[in-house]
């Protein structure tokens, strides 16, 4: 895999992932409709012809706040541009845009993979500098946390925590999230993968705690906050920044899968996950309605990694940085 440093190929991963996170951006400039705008009795012209959005029959929510489709009905299929810009995508069983859906759906998705990502670096951060520094009792109970949460599949512990904070949300010590908001899954998926960076950088932490520049600063009188935060942490802000770019890219197919399950963003709100679990039940007549959100995860999953590992491989070639779970 060539490394960032070459010239030929090194603006390839960074100007995916500029795209990928660009795209959903600017959903409401190139959108026609909302997201959760049904259409379901409504038409689009093409061709000076009226062509209903849902043909032969009508859709609902099931129980769940699922896409429930009846018998007959046939939602329009990608009209890539013949209807003025609608429907670039086809649309879903209540005739809403699909390729809105997926702008805005990749939009909480990242938000989610972003900000998951940035809180789980920042604990972990400070966890691994007061194991590794302080050490002794200090150590051995971060360490016992880091193995508690480590003993757990991400996607059966993220379900089991999303599950239960999906049904009326979290109001404890003064914070109150109500259920269905985007923050219920960014804390979990924040919460199961902080073993996933703490542990590597405990591990640098532990390897640069007896060198010659720590012991200068504690001869000229540094405290221990002195000394984790401004002679420790920079050097090992290179691995920080390699870990959060594989986090991102993990948090994401991990609010893919809590939503495909019903254990993360909550329906009718779109996510690349809720997506896919909307088409499941038409994908042999509307394969469109999973492939499209599966390609944009494929892409910007891709991205993420091998920009990622080309960071990692230019900072620290000698690094072995992975995130296994």
């Amino acid at each position: 895999m060539p490394a960032l440093s070459d010239p030929n190929t090194s603006w390839q991963p960074p100007a995916m992932v500029v795209l990928c996170l660009l795209a959903p951006v600017y959903t409401t400039r190139v959108s026609h409709f909302t997201p959760n705008e049904p259409n379901a009795g409504g038409f689009v012209r093409e061709n000076g012809q009226k062509i209903p959005v849902i043909s032969h029959g009508s859709t609902d929510f099931g129980q769940n706040g699922s896409v429930k489709l009846t018998a007959g009905g046939i939602p329009i299929g990608p009209q890539w541009g013949a209807s003025g810009g609608a429907y670039f995508f086809g649309a879903d069983g209540l005739g809403r845009d699909v390729g809105t859906r997926l702008l805005y759906g990749g939009r909480n998705s990242l938000q989610i993979g972003l900000s998951a990502a940035a809180i789980t670096t920042i604990v972990s951060i400070f966890f691994a500098l007061l194991a590794a520094y302080f050490g002794g009792a200090t150590d051995w109970i971060i360490s016992r946390f880091f193995d508690l949460i480590w003993a757990f599949p991400v996607v059966l512990l993220g379900i089991a925590l999303g599950t239960a904070l999906s049904i009326d949300g979290f109001h404890h010590w003064g914070i109150n999230i109500p259920a269905g908001s985007l923050w219920i899954p960014t804390f979990v998926i924040a919460f199961v993968f902080i073993p996933y960076i703490g542990r590597p950088l405990r591990g640098q932490v532990l390897a640069l705690r007896n060198r010659e520049f720590v012991e200068a600063a504690t001869a000229q009188g540094a405290g221990s906050l002195r000394i984790m935060f401004t002679e420790l942490l920079p050097n090992i802000a290179s691995s920080v920044l390699v870990l959060f770019t594989l986090i991102v890219a993990n948090a994401i197919l991990t609010e893919v899968g809590l939503s495909y399950l019903g254990a993360g963003v909550q329906p009718p709100n779109a996510s690349w996950g809720t997506m896919i679990a909307d088409g499941q039940d038409v994908l042999a007549s509307d394969p469109w309605l999973s492939l499209l959100p599966g390609i944009a995860i494929t892409i910007t999953v891709i991205s993420l990694n091998v920009f990622g590992d080309g960071l990692r491989d230019a900072l620290d070639p000698r690094a072995k940085v992975r995130i296994e779970h």
